[in-house]
């Protein structure tokens, strides 16, 4: 059986040419300079990252480095749960757009997908302002 999951793609301009957005992002020790969800630091123990998230420790892992602007990632809060989170920054005139997409998780009520889709823009605007700033 085939399952698909409700989505929502959050994007965001950004100030600041493909290249450097990229290069910024794909450094996982970068995120938790704007990424909240992973708490406030992220370290490589026994070749995994382990984040501190807000409800404890959480592996995740990243796509490699690559020339097409693939940001993505998998966030596992529990044993047998990974979450994919899709992630692009393409570019957008001399700047760059980042596009996220959040997955609805199943039993996921409509406030907290509404919820999780706030906290995950607060952090794209975090991601921007960092950037821009810089």
């Amino acid at each position: 059986m085939v399952v698909i999951y409700s989505s929502r793609n959050l994007n965001i301009s950004i100030n600041r040419n493909v290249k450097d957005v990229y290069n910024f992002i794909a450094v996982p020790e970068n995120f938790p300079r704007w990424a909240s969800g992973l708490g406030k630091s992220l370290k490589q123990v026994n070749g995994e990252w382990i984040a501190a998230g807000p409800d404890g420790p959480v592996k995740v892992r990243f796509t490699e480095r690559n020339e097409f602007g693939v940001l993505d990632h998998w966030v596992s809060t529990e044993p047998g749960l990974e979450i994919y989170i899709p992630m692009r920054v393409i570019s957008n005139g001399s700047g760059s757009e980042l596009i996220f997409t959040l997955f609805r998780l199943p039993e996921m009520s409509d406030e907290k997908f509404a919820a999780d889709a706030e906290w995950v823009t607060r952090d794209l605007n975090t991601l921007k302002n960092l950037l821009e700033a810089q």
